[in-house]
C-alpha cells in the first residue's frame, strides 16, 4: 500500500469513486465545497492524495488538501473546510490544511488512515509549508448529538487519549486541538431537500439535532 499525489498519478483521478461513500448525504450539498471543489484538482493535483495498493492494482483511500496561509494563532485558523477551500492557495501559504481524508469503507479498522494523514504531512513537508492543520469531523459525534462540540472534543479514555476515534488518531499523530469551527461546511437547501438528504421529516421551523447533523 502507497500514498501517492495525483500530479505522480493523474491516472488515478477518475478512479477516486471506487472508494466507498462514508458521508452522509447532506456533505455532498455543500454551498462553497461544490463551488470550489474542482480547484483542488485543477490547480493542486501535487497536494491531493492517494491511498493504492500496487499489487491489486486497488484504490483505497484519498486525502484532499490545500495550501493555505496561518499566522500561527488560533484567531488565524481557517474558519473550516468551507473557508480553506474558497481562499486556499499558494500565494504567501504557510500550511496545508487536510479537507478529506478517507479510506475505503471495506479497510476502516486498519490503520490505513493513518497512512493518509502521514502522507499529508509528508506533501506539506514536500512543499516548505510548516503546518498541516484539519478540520476534523468526529466520527462519534452523531451518538451524542445534544453534547456541544466544545464539549465532546475535551473527552478522554481512562488512557488520557481522546474519545473520538478520528480525533484519537490525530491526537496519536502528534495533533492538538485547537478549536471548533461550527460552520465549517454548509449546506442550504429547502425542507424538502433536507428531509430527502437525512430522511427525517421537519414540520415546524426551528433546530433540529439529528444523529447526523445540527440543522
Amino acid at each position: 500500500m502507497i500514498v501517492l499525489t495525483l500530479a505522480e498519478r493523474p491516472d488515478l483521478e477518475d478512479r477516486l469513486d471506487e472508494i466507498g461513500d462514508p458521508w452522509p448525504e447532506f456533505i455532498h450539498h455543500g454551498d462553497t465545497t461544490n463551488r470550489f471543489w474542482r480547484r483542488l484538482f485543477e490547480e493542486f493535483p501535487e497536494h491531493q492524495l492517494v491511498l493504492y495498493d500496487d499489487e491489486a492494482d486497488v484504490v483505497a483511500g484519498k486525502g484532499h488538501t490545500i495550501p493555505v496561509a496561518w499566522d500561527g494563532t488560533v484567531a488565524g485558523l481557517p474558519r473550516g473546510v468551507d473557508d480553506a477551500l474558497e481562499h486556499g492557495g499558494r500565494d504567501g501559504a504557510s500550511g496545508l490544511c487536510a479537507i478529506v481524508a478517507v479510506v475505503d469503507p471495506g479497510r476502516q479498522g486498519t490503520g490505513l488512515s493513518g497512512a493518509i494523514i502521514e502522507g499529508m504531512r509528508s506533501v506539506a513537508a514536500r512543499h516548505g509549508l510548516s503546518d498541516l492543520i484539519a478540520p476534523v469531523r468526529p466520527t462519534w459525534k452523531d451518538r451524542y448529538p445534544l453534547t456541544p462540540m466544545e464539549r465532546y472534543v475535551r473527552w478522554r479514555r481512562d488512557d488520557g487519549l481522546p474519545f473520538d476515534p478520528w480525533v484519537r488518531l490525530h491526537a496519536r499523530l502528534g495533533g492538538e486541538a485547537l478549536a471548533v469551527c461550527p460552520e465549517s461546511l454548509v449546506a442550504t437547501g429547502t425542507v424538502a431537500e433536507w428531509e430527502g438528504w437525512t430522511g427525517l421529516a421537519f414540520s415546524e421551523s426551528g433546530e433540529y439535532a439529528s444523529t447526523a447533523c445540527h440543522i
